[in-house]
């Protein structure tokens, strides 16, 4: 085991959504020393900056945890994928690409909960500063931030027959679903800058890695985080084969996502006593909401089989319209691969008792059977149903002492009554907008579940059979003020100094979106009051 040669004064613990955003903030005054640690590799592949890439990824271990759930009890006792970026940029470098910010109401109901400082008004700035919107500032949007966020690039003519077919059902066309309201159909944003994926490692960590006072380490796997009493002092990790030790004089930050935050700091002794004593961790601090509260979108598919080659099934299978998207992206950046993985959306109320969209309904320019399989043979397209408040929590969980081993992921999906019937409602309206006339044209059958699935029952057990997660697991180190919480408002561990989480896991309850732009939210705010403090 060896020191680190370089002393810093903040470690930062994950390169991902906010890992980056955290180096960036953190070394542009140029006063403080920063060493970024990244599990995953330092790699400019090219499928981490084509927009479609996303399809090649799911489980391409090189960049992908590729974790899977623990038996689901209301799916059927199915093992749920759980894919992970595992790279630079983390999630950012691998995901769907959709710029959604979630609803105002989300964030103060964050604030309702105790947490000063995390309303709507309070995170917009942030929001705000992250930006780069092509579309310019205005009161909500900024321009000029490090994120590239664009507006489609070509418009497919699907896409725009499921907006057509969501007004015909009486939904209102919304052109800003990070606007005023979020309710409503219309086409999404991307993080994209040019038909390119606007990750947080291209936005954030490329601009800074020229720094000094910045030094990046992939391939080092966190092993524990160091204590000195009840305050952090620096990180154990491993790299090019050997332990090393690196000192932290000033903070200790996680930024490791809803999966890995907890992890590692069960494995460093703060959880749950029983769960750690299990696997002969001694304990630095019995904390029961050290991974706590898992919570995820979960969503349904209807495959929808197309009149038309118009799919992007029929670019891949037909090797003339393969050449031509490919000459087309690599001359203009435009075209099938500078897609996202959903091209048009609908947030709407499936119950009648919410006050604000409870499902988002998309369309996606492809069909598959199984999520990271091949393109189905045949022209579809796909119609998802997500769930975007689910009540149903769950946990994370070390399997042993060893980092190297995946932690048990627990969902615990569907469990909450109002969870099934929002997703069957939401499937019911989904139907409908696919059933439209302006889409009902193009489509000549819906291939799955098929027309014999009609009841509740029917639709539920459907959704329970062949439902997924959308990939948004967060509030595994929930901020908040009573006994479980993990950090406070200022994202400081609980009990603790020099030690905080920025990252997805310490939301209270998931936004109504992606999960993306609110971790940059997160981390834009979080690095404020990291230099806040360090100013004291």
């Amino acid at each position: 085991m060896s020191d680190s040669s370089e002393a810093c004064d903040f470690i930062i613990v994950g390169a991902g959504s906010a890992g980056c955003v955290l180096a960036n903030r953190l070394t542009e005054s140029g006063r403080h020393r920063v060493l970024l640690l990244e599990a995953g590799p330092d790699s400019s592949h090219p499928w981490l900056r084509i927009p479609l890439g996303y399809g090649k990824l799911f489980t391409d271990r090189r960049f992908n945890w590729c974790y899977a759930t623990e038996p689901q009890p209301e799916c059927h006792g199915r093992n749920v994928i759980a894919p992970r970026g595992k790279v630079l940029g983390g999630s950012s470098s691998i995901n769907g690409l959709i710029y959604i910010r979630g609803q105002a109401e989300d964030f103060d109901h964050w604030r309702q909960l105790g947490n000063t400082g995390w309303g709507a008004d309070d995170v917009l700035p942030y929001f705000r500063k992250a930006e780069d919107n092509e579309r310019g500032a205005d009161a909500l949007h900024g321009a000029g931030g490090p994120l590239g966020v664009s507006d489609l690039r070509d418009r497919h003519p699907l896409a725009a027959a499921y907006v057509e077919a969501a007004q015909q059902c009486g939904y209102p066309r919304n052109d800003d679903f990070n606007g005023a309201q979020q309710e409503g159909a219309g086409f999404y944003q991307t993080t994209t800058r040019n038909g390119v994926r606007s990750s947080t490692a291209v936005a954030y960590l490329a601009p800074a890695r020229s720094r000094g006072n910045l030094k990046v380490v992939p391939e080092a796997l966190a092993t524990r985080i160091l204590f000195d009493g009840h305050r952090a002092v620096g990180v154990e990790y491993t790299a090019g084969g050997e332990k090393r030790i690196a000192r932290a004089n000033v903070e200790v930050i996680v930024s490791s996502g809803a999966f890995n935050a907890p992890q590692l700091l069960q494995l460093s002794g703060l959880g749950p006593a029983a769960l750690l004593t299990s696997h002969g961790i001694p304990v630095i601090a019995d904390m029961p909401g050290v991974g706590d509260n898992l919570n995820d979108h979960y969503f349904a598919r209807l495959i929808l089989r197309c009149k038309e080659p118009l799919s992007l099934n029929d670019a891949v299978r037909q090797w003339h319209r393969g050449a031509a998207a490919v000459l087309r992206y690599a001359l203009f950046r435009r075209g099938y691969f500078a897609i996202p993985a959903l091209s048009a959306g609908c947030f709407l109320r499936a119950l009648p008792s919410s006050a604000t969209p409870d499902v988002q309904c998309s369309l996606a320019l492809y069909s598959v059977q199984n999520i990271g399989d091949a393109l189905h043979p045949f022209s579809a397209v796909t119609g998802m149903c997500t769930l975007l408040r689910p009540e149903s929590r769950g946990w994370v969980r070390i399997k042993s002492g060893n980092p190297a081993d995946a932690p048990a992921i627990h969902p615990n999906y569907l469990a909450a009554q109002r969870d099934r019937d929002t997703m069957v409602e939401g499937m019911k309206a989904l139907r409908r907008i696919v059933q439209a006339p302006a889409m009902a044209r193009h489509i000549v059958e819906e291939a799955e579940p098929g027309p014999s699935c009609v009841s509740d029952e029917e639709i539920l057990d459907y959704v329970r059979r062949r439902g997924s997660t959308v990939y948004h697991p967060v509030s595994t180190c929930r901020m908040g003020q009573d006994d479980k919480a993990v950090v406070d408002e200022r994202l400081r561990v609980r009990g603790f100094s020099g030690l905080r989480v920025i990252d997805a896991s310490i939301m209270p309850m998931v936004v109504s979106g992606n999960t993306n732009a609110a971790t940059i939210m997160i981390a834009e705010k979080g690095a404020d009051m990291v230099l806040e403090d360090a100013r004291r």
